[in-house]
């Protein structure tokens, strides 16, 4: 009030100082207008500047003015005090309203009420939310101090067991009642079953004694481990009861708790609460998530202690029996050391006694192995009781294959009577010793020539039988061979006609035989010991010398070589030499020369050579004059347009021809086949060629076996088979067709050869006679004719005839004949081909069968499509 009666003062001061400024500002100017107007100042000066200067009026009004508004502003000012008076009383209110909620709060009195006055309470609104959150708060606070006390309880739980089953149902049973849940059971994972096993139920304050076992996934306790991860289920399905969750049976629970008990990522158990109450609260839920590892790590702690338990234990026990067994193995090595020590000793006099034996042994080994015959023992009955190692080097048999008493059937006979006359006399004469030499067949099949030295020791008790000295003397048997044969090649030498000489690789004579004077114009004594250079002997026969020695010194191998020469007493001679390298110890050391004459020889072969020209000159001739009567394929063609004729003679001239006349519209062609090939069967296929064509020349209407019997008896009288003393049995064999192409039919006749026909895809056999044509007549049997076979021609017939040249032929795999059969198959696998076709099907086949054989025999097959 003071300070608001000193505001109220202040203004009355000023609106007094503002009207007396204003008075002074006054009066200044009218001292100021009476100077100006020179005028003496009164009251008529006062009038007479306001009367000159308006303004001064203005001027005398302003200190009114200033009064009046200083005034009004006086009155504005004490309003507003009034009305802030009153603002601060209503907030002096509030501050005692909040202040005591706030003691409240501070009491704890969280329940008191309290309602914020407006949008504009700053303070109450800020009360009423600190307030909620101290409640907020403290509810917590409760909730951790509600979890923390029985993490503490459970926590002395754990700590008083040391086994897993007591365990287990201590915590079950306080965490049932510590939640206020009716029922609870706890699982225990088995590692090594990988199951899950119940060792605690609780339920309705008992214990319960539930033996129940879950794979992992099996049942919500199976699919809790699996997932590893708490399940909490409010919803319980109808079925549930089938779902075996353990301690319900079939009693359905409102609200289920499955939790794993999980430490260092690794499942130790599970636990599982059930509750009639429709839900769980989530603070149990909680406080058992949190409690659960803790159980977990106690339970996998007391786990690894019982495991621990169990392998000191076991650990114990194996110390305990190895420390028995130490115990037992110990008095065994002594007893071992004691039995080893009177081992050592025999053996040390064992090792002495082998020794001796091995000593002796090893020099009698030695001296077998050593020597170089074979020693055989045999008892008195002739058995083989010892052999030397060295059979085996020597005759290639075994120690134990000559035990097997099979040395008689290596011997020759005369071998064999050898020996056993040898054991005879020792047998009869023990005091005298046998020696025999004998051939022997070894191993490998060569036989050898053994000396064999007998002596009967059966008195001997060191060998006690009769023993057998063998050697091979074969290299001495083969010496002495080589000295006679050389004594008798010498004498050979000497006789011989040839030239033979030897001599070194300088080319030094050291052999001459006699006959070297009639070449070389030098005795033999003139020859030895003389080196070629030496000689005056002729270039040719030099140089071939010296020629030869360098090739035979580069191949070593034998040479052949003519050459001709001027000799000193037979003129210009042509000589076959043959070098022949000698070796001594595989050192060329001579060269024989061996010369035979073959001037004479040569001169015979150049006139053979000249005949043989003369006669293939001869030859082709009349392979032309044949080749000239054969028929012209583009002729038999233009009537028999599918035909063709497969003809391979032999020779340059052939037995084999093929036939063919056209008669007006009757047309004959055959294959004939004359006795022989080359020239005799050419000169034959000229009878019977003339004689064909005499015959249809002759009647046209002949039929095909009426040909044929004509055609026999005119090579039989052409040949003079007929006459008594005949002895030329040569014929032929023919295959006849008589083809009427304006009637359609086909007449058959053959000797000794057949017809196939090949009508829709089936093949039909035409037999010809068994007889020739031509040769001699049996005297006391007459003979048939031919037979005619008739056949209408249907169009697509195919027929084949032929010599027997392809039949005959050798070849295939096992150089076997073709065969007629084969003919007949080869037909049938190819029924489809044209003429033209066979033809190069049956040109193929032929050398595809013969390959490298030599032909046998002229080839001709003919055949024809309809």
């Amino acid at each position: 009030m003071n300070q608001e009666n000193n505001s109220i003062t202040i203004t009355k001061n000023d609106i007094i100082t503002g009207v007396a400024a204003s008075l002074v500002l006054m009066l200044a100017a009218w001292i100021i207008g009476i100077s100006a107007s020179n005028l003496s100042f009164g009251f008529s000066a006062i009038a007479k500047i306001h009367s000159n200067n308006p303004v001064f009026w203005f001027i005398d009004a302003i200190p009114v003015i200033v009064g009046t508004v200083i005034y009004i502003y006086y009155r504005k000012r004490e309003k507003e005090v009034e009305m802030f008076e009153e603002i601060i009383h209503e907030r002096d209110l509030d501050i005692d309203r909040n202040a005591t909620f706030a003691k409240k709060i501070g009491e704890g009195q969280y329940d008191a009420n309290f309602e914020v006055k407006d949008e504009n309470d700053v303070l109450g609104k800020s009360l009423l939310r600190m307030r909620d959150n101290l409640l907020e708060s403290h509810k917590k606070e409760k909730e951790r101090n509600w979890i923390s006390e029985g993490k503490d309880i459970i926590a002395d739980t754990l700590r008083i067991h040391n086994k897993v089953d007591d365990l287990a149902y201590d915590v079950i049973v306080k965490l049932i009642n510590y939640v206020n849940i009716i029922q609870g059971a706890l699982y225990i994972y088995n590692e090594e079953e990988n199951k899950l096993v119940n060792v605690a139920t609780y339920a309705y304050n008992r214990k319960r004694y539930i033996n129940q076992e879950f794979q992992i996934g099996e049942g919500l306790i199976g699919e809790c481990a699996y997932e590893m991860d708490y399940i909490y289920r409010t919803e319980i399905p109808e079925d549930y009861a089938t779902i075996t969750s353990g301690i319900l049976g079939d009693k359905r629970p409102a609200s289920l708790l499955i939790v794993p008990l999980i430490t260092d990522e690794k499942l130790q158990g599970v636990i599982e609460f059930a509750d009639i109450k429709e839900e769980i609260p989530q603070l149990a839920i909680e406080f058992l998530r949190e409690l659960s590892e803790i159980i977990a790590r106690t339970i996998y702690n007391l786990k690894m202690n019982q495991k621990t338990e169990r392998l000191l234990q076991e650990s114990q026990q194996m110390t305990q029996e190895l420390k028995e067994n130490e115990e037992e193995l110990r008095q065994n090595a002594e007893e071992m050391r004691a039995t080893q020590d009177e081992l050592e000793k025999s053996n040390k006099e064992l090792e002495a006694q082998v020794k001796k034996v091995e000593n002796a042994q090893n020099r009698m080994q030695a001296l077998l192995e050593n020597a170089s015959e074979v020693i055989s023992i045999y008892d008195k009955s002739l058995n083989l009781k010892y052999q030397s190692p060295n059979v085996e080097k020597i005759l290639g048999y075994t120690q134990e294959e000559m035990r097997e008493g099979q040395d008689m059937n290596r011997l020759t006979a005369k071998g064999e009577a050898a020996v056993k006359e040898m054991f005879e006399n020792l047998k009869q004469n023990p005091s005298q010793s046998q020696t025999i030499q004998y051939t022997y067949v070894k191993k490998d099949g060569k036989k050898i020539y053994l000396e064999t030295t007998g002596r009967n020791l059966t008195d001997d008790p060191a060998i006690n039988g009769i023993i057998l000295n063998s050697r091979d003397i074969t290299e001495r048997k083969r010496a002495e061979k080589e000295e006679r044969m050389k004594s008798k090649m010498q004498s050979l030498s000497e006789n011989s006609p040839d030239l033979i000489l030897r001599l070194n690789t300088q080319g030094q004579f050291f052999y001459a035989n006699p006959v070297s004077q009639d070449y070389l114009g030098l005795h033999p004594r003139e020859l030895i010991n003389t080196r070629i250079e030496e000689l005056e002997m002729e270039d040719t026969m030099a140089g071939f010398f010296q020629d030869s020695i360098q090739k035979i010194k580069q191949q070593n191998n034998h040479l052949a070589k003519e050459i001709t020469i001027p000799t000193a007493n037979l003129g210009e001679r042509i000589m076959s030499f043959k070098s022949i390298p000698e070796y001594n110890e595989n050192e060329l050391e001579t060269v024989l020369f061996v010369g035979h004459d073959i001037t004479e020889a040569k001169r015979i072969e150049m006139e053979i050579q000249e005949k043989n020209k003369k006669i293939t000159e001869s030859i082709n001739y009349a392979q032309r004059i044949q080749s000239s009567i054969l028929p012209d394929n583009n002729i038999i063609r233009e009537h028999l347009p599918k035909s063709f004729i497969f003809y391979e003679p032999r020779d340059v001239v052939s037995g084999d021809f093929p036939w063919f006349v056209k008669n007006e519209d009757i047309i004959f062609i055959a294959a004939v086949d004359c006795t022989g090939h080359g020239v005799p069967g050419a000169l034959l296929s000229f009878i019977g060629y003339f004689q064909l064509n005499n015959i249809v020349d002759h009647d046209k209407n002949y039929t095909a076996a009426q040909v044929l019997d004509k055609l026999h008896y005119g090579v039989r009288s052409t040949l003079k088979q007929e006459r008594f003393d005949a002895e030329a049995r040569d014929g032929m064999d023919i295959a006849l067709c008589r083809i009427d192409k304006k009637n359609n039919e086909l007449q058959y006749a053959g000797a000794h050869r057949p017809l196939y026909l090949l009508r829709d895809g089936e093949l039909t056999q035409y037999k010809g006679n068994r007889k020739a044509i031509g040769g001699i007549p049996h005297r006391k049997k007459a003979e048939k004719d031919f037979v005619n076979h008739v056949i209408d021609i249907q169009k697509g017939d195919k027929i084949f005839f032929f010599t027997d040249g392809l039949p005959d032929q050798i070849g295939g795999p096992d150089k076997r004949k073709y065969t007629p059969k084969k003919i007949r198959e080869s037909i049938l696998a190819n029924k489809e081909l044209s003429m033209q076709e066979f033809s190069s099907f049956f040109s193929e086949e032929y050398k595809r069968w013969k390959q490298d054989n030599k032909q046998i025999d002229d080839v001709l097959m003919i055949g024809i499509e309809f």
